[in-house]
């Protein structure tokens, strides 16, 4: 299904501004982006090859996304008798 934005860079023959990379991207500017990909994809307003390139981004973006909540995890602690333990997140304990 073709884009019916007129404001659309694609359709006006604007060129796209590079997005930013994946990697220097803030956790909640690369969810942001995510959904927005997937909305777009769920509506059908990107034609195929344009689909093909936002599934490559918007897996980029998940990959990124879920490494920094790893991340996050693993920085958590938990104060415990005055001192600071790891938060074990499997068991919902500290360690």
């Amino acid at each position: 299904m073709a884009r019916t934005n007129p404001a659309d860079p694609v359709e006006n023959g604007t060129p796209q501004p590079e997005p930013p990379a994946v990697n220097e991207m803030k956790f909640e500017a690369a969810l942001a982006e995510l959904e927005q990909i997937v909305q777009n994809m769920e509506g059908g307003r990107l034609p195929l090859e344009e689909s093909m390139l936002a599934y490559r981004r918007g897996s980029e973006l998940l990959r990124h996304c879920q490494q920094q909540l790893s991340d996050a995890e693993r920085k958590i602690q938990v104060l415990e008798a005055g001192t600071l333990r790891d938060f074990d997140s499997a068991s919902g304990g500290v360690q």
